[in-house]
């Protein structure tokens, strides 16, 4: 019997996921690099940045990540999802470049914006291709390695960011970028990308290197997939089939998802850590305190590909809206406090990392992965590519406009209502996935279509 090698798909989606860590330490970059651009010896500027400044430089990252998502919408139906993939590192080396040659602010609101594409572009393009090489009992925990690699990439700027040159943080970022480029050029194309171009004999072959199988052992799950896509080829998909049936369920659902989590105010957390432990007061220095939660947010993520199959999609992301808004409403509660200037701010100093440890853990354990790989499983091939893009779109207009505007709501109410606000959309995200979102773990792409349908879904052979 042809058993196959499993531990293949999730070394090739690992592999693709290394734009993740690329992904991450830019994201995560603002944070220790906030002090060196207002500091006199260590910017590369001929002076400090201003406050508006620090935050258009945060905040223009979201804005290259909106143009993302409509290149790959052109490119993965063209060139292939690998090529894809390889195309997205381009941006990021450009937007390093030009951070590295940045004697002025002008080239560092630049270089964010191409690092914004290739953002833009990996969220939409990895969690694509993970879905379709995974098998359906493991497409969870491969959608699920998203968060791992993308905390990688924090973790790895918190840790070194606050004890080497602004020049060397650069460096680091365009090694992780050259190394993604390097290694996805030996993967194999979807299987799918094949059979949308008629070529069975080299979706045979991709899908039989992925499976660590023979071609003739991969044949019963290539002819479903080809029928899959037979099936979807008959119909040309257009904007406005997203409104109709379970096309539009699939779509709110993801909407949702994506307000939710971004409206926990995870991008502004992550952009401003070190400012939010600065501003609270911590007793721990704040670089130490933001590796620590980088540490933590990394063995959280570890946690998703594990249970993401076992425990399902629809309670993970249930404890992580429970969680997330407990940590959130806590972190508020010490704002308030310390803002009022009760005393016993001073007594709960610990407060802040430990409120934000517990957003962090629970943050990872759903709202931070699950979304995307959701997303790639509800929607029809056909439609696919038209509705990734749109809702990685509404996603990075909305973290632009919340980290834009993170500092200016926090002067104007406080941090602490500020906390409190984002706590509440967690709390909402709770009930919303509680009443209306399917659970998918280990069903079949046709199978998740009988259950937007209201059907009950005919089981489908599952390969090993």
């Amino acid at each position: 019997m042809d058993s196959g090698q499993t531990w293949r798909q999730f070394a090739i989606a690992s592999i693709a996921n290394l734009l993740l860590v690329a992904i991450g330490y830019t994201m995560g970059w603002t944070a220790p690099i906030n002090g060196k651009l207002q500091s006199d010896e260590e910017s590369p500027l001929d002076r400090p940045v201003t406050v508006d400044e620090e935050a258009w430089i945060g905040s223009l990252l979201t804005i290259g990540a909106i143009f993302g998502p409509f290149i790959v919408g052109y490119l993965a139906s063209r060139i292939g999802r690998k090529w894809t993939m390889l195309a997205s590192s381009l941006p990021l080396f450009i937007g390093w470049v030009l951070l590295a040659a940045a004697k002025d602010v002008a080239l560092l609101y630049a270089g964010r914006v191409f690092c914004g594409v290739t953002m833009g572009m990996g969220f939409t393009i990895v969690p694509l291709y993970c879905a379709e090489i995974a098998s359906d009992e493991y497409r969870g925990a491969l959608g699920a390695l998203l968060q791992v690699l993308l905390t990688i990439g924090y973790l790895l700027v918190y840790g070194i960011g606050p004890f080497v040159s602004y020049s060397v943080v650069i460096y680091v970022g365009t090694a992780c970028t050259v190394a993604f480029a390097i290694v996805i050029y030996f993967m194999p194309e979807s299987p799918f990308y094949y059979l949308g171009k008629g070529d069975k004999d080299s979706a045979a072959s991709c899908l039989a290197t992925i499976r660590g199988k023979t071609e003739a052992g991969v044949m019963t799950e290539l002819d479903a997939m080809a029928s899959d896509v037979t099936a979807s080829m008959e119909k040309t998909a257009r904007m406005t089939d997203l409104f109709r049936g379970n096309n539009f369920k699939a779509f709110y659902i993801s909407m949702a998802l994506i307000f939710f989590q971004q409206l926990s105010g995870i991008n502004a957390v992550l952009f401003y850590l070190t400012d939010i432990f600065e501003a609270a007061g911590s007793a721990l220095d704040a670089s130490i305190s933001t590796i620590i939660i980088g540490a933590v947010q990394l063995g959280a993520s570890c946690v998703i590909p594990l249970a993401a199959d076992r425990l399902g999609r629809k309670i993970l992301l249930m404890i992580s809206s429970a969680g997330t808004a407990v940590g959130l409403f806590l972190l508020g509660a010490y704002f308030v406090l310390a803002d009022n200037g009760n005393p016993v701010a001073e007594q709960i100093g610990w407060l802040p990392v430990v409120a934000l440890m517990v957003f962090i853990i629970t943050f990872c354990w759903g709202l931070g992965s699950l979304p995307w790989a959701v997303m790639a499983e509800l929607f029809p091939i056909e439609v696919k590519v038209i509705a990734m893009p749109v809702v990685n779109i509404f996603c990075w207009i909305l973290a632009f406009l919340i980290t834009r505007y993170f500092s200016a709501l926090a002067a104007a109410t406080g941090m602490g209502v500020t906390f409190f606000i984002f706590g509440a959309c967690c709390l909402a995200s709770f009930f919303f996935t509680l009443f209306l979102i399917p659970e998918t773990k280990g069903k079949s792409f046709q199978e998740i279509q009988d259950l937007l349908s209201g059907n009950s879904p005919k089981k489908t052979p599952t390969w090993k």
